[in-house]
């Protein structure tokens, strides 16, 4: 089951990496806190402006896969997972979880002028909305739905599966991961809009990394966070340089570094993976005990 826990502590380490710098969408702000820095990846202190945690932590992003990481670890019962998984959902995220605490203020963070940033970690809407549906009792038939929520929308989950798709290939040892994705499913109609994308990122290659992710969107949404990622991985040799290239680029660097982490993992190997990072990455100590 766990033969491929390198690509989720790829991702788990990059996430950790970009947090301390997430959602830092003034560049001007961000360049005076990079600059002379020879350092920038787990940034000793918090610059997001809307949420603090401790360098080392992770994002809601990737938090949600640590919940199904030890949800995998808890029941060897294919069968039982989804239900035990949506139940660790409400337990990590929902009423009486740290997430919950910051709740009401979390929820008027368009309404207000924030000035400074809250105490704790950042509850995501889809999982707002995905805590909404589990407590609704669905039933598993409505698991796609569920999963679909989480995602928040279907061309959510087809860009998500797009990235699996490519990250599996880089597992298997493809030379060139992104193209042979686009060979593959050129004329596959479910991930038109993720080889549509593809192409464009890759007419623009040769630009700066800053400029193609301002130019797609440094926000979290699709296609945006998923173009960014692709140029930084089509652009780079190493983790590291991916990384720390998405960290630089500023805004949702979590949503993008995830992807960003997970691929280079599957494409290098655990030893791809800085050893001194993962060292700094809490979660990090439980899946390297289930890593042969």
């Amino acid at each position: 089951m766990f033969d491929k826990l390198h690509i989720f502590l790829g991702a788990t380490v990059a996430d950790a990496a970009a947090r301390p710098l997430h959602w830092v969408y003034d560049k001007k702000k961000l360049n005076s806190y990079i600059r002379g820095k020879k350092n920038i990846a787990f940034f000793k202190q918090n610059r997001s402006p809307f949420y603090s945690i401790k360098t080392g932590e992770v994002s809601g992003y990737n938090d949600v896969g640590q919940v199904m990481f030890k949800t995998l670890t808890k029941t060897t019962n294919h069968k039982e997972v989804i239900k035990l998984f949506k139940k660790n959902i409400v337990k990590n995220f929902g009423p009486g979880s740290r997430y919950w605490k910051n709740l009401s203020l979390r929820k008027k963070y368009k309404k207000i002028k924030w000035k400074t940033a809250m105490k704790g970690p950042w509850i995501h809407q889809n999982i707002l909305e995905t805590i909404k549906n589990i407590k609704s009792n669905n039933s598993d038939q409505k698991t796609k739905k569920i999963i679909r929520t989480v995602a928040n929308s279907k061309i959510s989950e087809q860009f998500a599966m797009a990235k699996l798709k490519i990250i599996e290939l880089a597992d298997k040892g493809d030379k060139d991961p992104v193209n042979t994705f686009l060979r593959n499913n050129i004329k596959n109609k479910y991930f038109k809009d993720a080889i549509h994308n593809i192409k464009k990122v890759k007419k623009i290659k040769s630009k700066p990394h800053n400029f193609v992710v301002k130019k797609f969107g440094k926000a979290c949404s699709y296609p945006g966070t998923f173009n960014g990622a692709i140029h930084a991985i089509i652009t780079s040799k190493s983790f590291k340089t991916a990384v720390v290239k998405t960290i630089k680029a500023g805004g949702c660097n979590c949503s993008r570094a995830n992807f960003v982490g997970a691929y280079f993992a599957a494409y290098k190997g655990l030893k791809g993976i800085p050893q001194d990072w993962i060292k700094k990455t809490n979660p990090a100590k439980s899946i390297m005990k289930l890593i042969a």
